[in-house]
């Protein structure tokens, strides 16, 4: 990913021109679809409803998409019994939420199924989109484009893994909710591609093409230019006005309102600019608590989804980021530029991540309280999956030493597939929730095997 922003800010600075983003987005008209890709769409969903169960993947490149692959590996081959049945947990999933390479998993798995585990790992995990992006930015043609070098990256998605799907595409499969996220560039706030958020842009969202999602989720600033979307005449949706009511009675709120309600000043805000998710929420957890708070609190949400309070509440987070030992630190050479970047990145990343993971277990305890009965009490879990919990130094190393970059070895994505599922089978949170469901508990892995 480095090479590729060397590259890309060099050529940057020879071509001198400007750019312009492609709009490809269109306005809310009647014969927009009555079913929204949105967050209502829960309630048409198959589980067994005894089961609320999301997913959330980080971001991390070719790294993160391929460890979130073997967490879906792992629940395909749990079954466990509800009601009676046995049931697979991978059928149970409710809702992905994902950023940056992550996305590309869920949005994969929200398109195609099962046929992910046939071909994802051919179409995307293996390929080198790296060195095709690389191959792109230099082609001499493209130096003077005015379209820039994001639509590169988008006909590279669409070719090699979404083949033209748009967001009609994923509501047609019937599977669990896919939440891509992006980060509003002049504004700093989230951006989901559900259609409560393109409600804020009087936008369609059913005729977006889930591969300019996916690479607004995973444009990293500079390398790549933001993923532009037009906002269209006044809009004001319901849910913004009754969000500004809660948060007068919540701070935290507060700012997350105030940048979405500049999308309704169309006489200042005519586009916006959405570029990598990881820079407002890199672990996807921070849109499951922004969703449920915006919401009213669980119980609005469940009422809105038409959805009863499940009696196991699982949020499972997938964390692709990596703390490799630094190298400037076995020498008195000073740091490169580069090195320090990377360096101060990485201290902002870990602690907004660990003020994240706080923020969601805290939030994971207040809204088991408020929908938990007598009657029937409500259990939470919160596996969290990281390579910090992978016990051998050595094995620990490997995974740590894996660049964020779209081009990665067939040793290094097999063992990131194995590693998701390791990691989750060993969770202890994930086994306490199996030994609830009364199911068999799967066997600890050995060293990864």
């Amino acid at each position: 990913m480095l090479k590729l922003l060397t590259v890309g800010f060099g050529l940057l600075l020879l071509s001198g021109c400007a750019s312009y983003g492609v709009i490809d987005n269109a306005a809310l008209s009647d014969s927009t679809s009555a079913q929204p890709y949105s967050h209502r769409a829960l309630s048409g969903k198959k589980g067994s409803g005894d089961i609320i169960l999301t997913l959330a993947f980080s971001g991390g490149g070719t790294r993160a998409a391929a460890l979130a692959y073997g967490v879906l590996e792992e629940l395909r081959d749990t079954t466990v019994v509800i009601g009676g049945q046995p049931r697979r947990l991978l059928d149970e999933i409710d809702n992905i939420s994902s950023v940056s390479g992550g996305s590309f998993t869920s949005a994969y798995y929200g398109l195609y199924g099962e046929r992910i585990f046939k071909d994802f790992k051919d179409e995307f995990l293996t390929r080198d989109i790296e060195g095709k992006l690389l191959h792109g930015l230099f082609n001499p043609l493209r130096w003077f484009s005015s379209k820039g070098r994001t639509e590169m990256a988008v006909k590279l998605y669409e070719e090699y893994v979404f083949h033209g799907a748009t967001f009609a595409d994923m509501q047609r499969t019937g599977g669990p909710l896919i939440v891509i996220n992006a980060s509003d560039l002049g504004y700093g706030v989230r951006f989901s591609f559900v259609q409560e958020y393109f409600d804020l842009l009087c936008s369609d969202l059913s005729t977006f093409p889930v591969a300019r999602a996916v690479a607004a989720s995973s444009a990293v600033p500079v390398l790549f230019n933001p993923v532009v979307v037009k906002a269209y005449h006044d809009c004001r949706p319901d849910w913004l006005e009754q969000s500004a009511e809660r948060a007068a009675s919540n701070p935290a709120l507060e700012p997350i309102i105030r940048g979405l309600e500049t999308y309704s000043d169309k006489s200042g805000r005519d586009y916006a600019h959405l570029v990598d998710g990881g820079i407002t929420d890199n672990l996807g957890l921070r849109a499951i608590y922004e969703v449920m708070e915006l919401s009213g609190g669980p119980q609005e949400f469940l009422k809105t989804a038409g959805r009863e309070p499940p009696s196991h509440n699982v949020v499972i987070s997938v964390n692709a980021s990596t703390e490799p030992e630094p190298a400037m630190d076995k020498s008195n050479r000073q740091p490169s530029m580069a090195e320090t970047i990377n360096s101060m990145s990485n201290v902002q990343l870990h602690r907004y991540n660990d003020a994240t993971i706080q923020l969601m277990q805290q939030s994971l305890t207040k809204w088991t309280q408020a929908v938990s009965t007598p009657e029937r009490p409500v259990t939470t879990y919160f596996p969290k999956l990281g390579f910090i919990d992978i016990e051998e130094p050595e094995r620990r190393r490997f995974f740590n030493d894996i660049p964020t970059s779209f081009s990665l070895t067939e040793e290094q994505v097999d063992r990131l597939i194995e590693a998701g599922h390791e990691l989750l089978r060993n969770n202890p949170d994930y086994q306490r929730l199996l030994a609830d469901l009364g199911g068999a508990q799967t066997p600890k892995l050995d060293g990864g095997h």
